[in-house]
């Protein structure tokens, strides 16, 4: 098999773009839930959107000014973005370090800007229908490798803009601690609302919500069990996987959740859950676990809505748990789609503001820092949403063609969702498998009967 030549992606330049002279809350330090310090071992979050319908009339210099000045402008409304991480260390009445606190030092360091060209990438070649995702992607991504307490010292966020041969590629790289999967999608869509407003003195549609929440009884900061960051920092890397995009076109997934409810004689089992368990079924059938071997499905799901009073839609922080639904893989394998959907909705029904409350209340009393390498090998785990408004993300030239992912908190059996392009209630879905699992998932019968050719 002849090898393509992996294409030459030059940086071009680098920069720091800091908050403009907008007024901003005087704000210097910014405290951090239990949900904002466990992702501290966490990769930074990477999506990109890539454009095809680059406007002729603009010069890259217009595109590339743009861009930095309604950052600059986003950066007053979404502050903690333009800091960087603290550590304060709290001593015991021997003088030796007891625990460590960390917090955001809202000083407006600024985030990174980074503009660089890819002379021979067509938007055909980062799309690349059919096939894995190829592994010259990663290179349109900053900061790759980066976890999120290496924001002590590396921008909080940052920004690089690839120029390709037929279109261009915004990807954006943005500390976990800040934020999580809402937070991040809210921020490049007023970041984009910004960009393409003909006005000045603009004014976003959603401001963002920066009051920290906290359990009731507890106060700001968490007390960290260490007495140096190396006891919990983790560099997790997985072994070498595949990546490929599958997609659901809404029709299938409206008989998946039609199955899922007809076996369960219930109507209560929604199209994601309905997929999450098609999906679970399939990879854990690709592996072919033994009988007795437990597995898990595992959902990333936010608390927003689901605590009582509710936070703010516009909450910007980190607000996720992932909620499991376990079993063997004999008796996943043994029940059918709607048997396995009913355990993921159940997971999902169980975490209401009394669990999420219990929770917040343990990790007071026993903090800790989520390892990456934790993680289940038997189990699936299911990230993003296809709620995330993803294709609405528009900087002046229109709608994206895709969106894509750095090398970032991938491992085996992650799988990241996303609104099909075409929308409906459509999803493509990221999956990373070992080689030897996704080409059994790719035979997969009942898999690839819900996917679209």
């Amino acid at each position: 098999m002849v090898t393509s030549p992996v294409p030459v992606i030059l940086q071009v330049s680098k920069c720091f773009v800091k908050p403009s002279s907008c007024s901003n809350p005087a704000v210097n330090l910014c405290h951090l839930t239990p949900w904002d310090v466990a992702m501290l071992s966490t990769h930074y979050i990477q999506k990109g959107l890539l454009f095809p319908n680059r406007p002729s009339t603009l010069s890259i210099e217009s595109i590339i000014d743009r861009l930095k000045s309604s950052l600059s402008v986003a950066l007053c409304y979404f502050y903690p973005l333009a800091g960087r991480l603290k550590t304060e260390r709290v001593l015991d009445d021997n003088n030796k370090v007891r625990s460590l606190r960390v917090l955001i030092d809202c000083k407006s360091q600024g985030a990174e800007f980074i503009h660089a060209v890819a002379r021979d990438v067509t938007v055909v070649d980062v799309l690349a229908p059919l096939e894995d995702v190829p592994s010259f992607v990663r290179s349109l991504f900053p900061f790759n490798g980066a976890i999120s307490h290496d924001g002590h010292s590396l921008p909080l966020l940052a920004i690089q803009l690839t120029e390709l041969s037929d279109g261009l590629f915004v990807a954006c790289c943005f500390n976990h601690v800040v934020g999580d999967g809402i937070s991040y999608w809210h921020f490049l869509n007023a970041w984009a609302e910004i960009a393409r407003a003909k006005e000045c003195g603009f004014t976003i549609s959603r401001p963002p919500v920066h009051d920290r929440w906290f359990v009731e009884g507890e106060s700001p900061p968490i007390n960290l069990p260490y007495s140096d960051p190396e006891e919990y920092i983790e560099r997790h890397s997985p072994p070498p996987l595949r990546e490929k995009f599958f997609h659901f076109p809404s029709l299938s997934i409206a008989q998946l959740k039609a199955k899922a409810n007809m076996e369960c004689d219930t109507d209560t089992i929604s199209s994601f859950q309905a997929l999450c368990s098609l999906v679970w079924r399939s990879i854990t059938r690709a592996r072919g676990l033994l009988a007795n071997q437990k597995t898990s499905c595992r959902l990333a799901i936010q608390g927003r809505a689901r605590l009582r009073p509710p936070l703010s839609p516009n909450y910007f922080g980190n607000s996720i748990y992932a909620v499991a639904a376990t079993t063997t893989a004999g008796e996943l394998m043994a029940h059918g789609l709607g048997w396995a959907a009913l355990l993921v909705h159940q997971s999902v029904k169980s975490h209401t503001d009394n669990t999420i409350r219990e929770l917040v209340k343990k990790y007071h009393e026993e903090p800790f820092v989520y390892p990456l390498s934790g993680f289940d090998k038997y189990s699936v785990m299911m990230g993003s949403s296809p709620r995330f408004d993803m294709y609405e993300c528009d900087f002046g030239w229109g709608r994206a063609a895709a969106v894509r992912s750095g090398t970032s908190n991938k491992f085996d059996g992650k799988v990241s969702s996303y609104p099909g392009w075409e929308g409906g209630g459509s999803v493509d879905l990221e999956i990373c498998l070992l080689p030897e699992h996704m080409a059994l998932l790719e035979a997969d019968e009942e898999f690839m009967a819900a996917v679209s050719p």
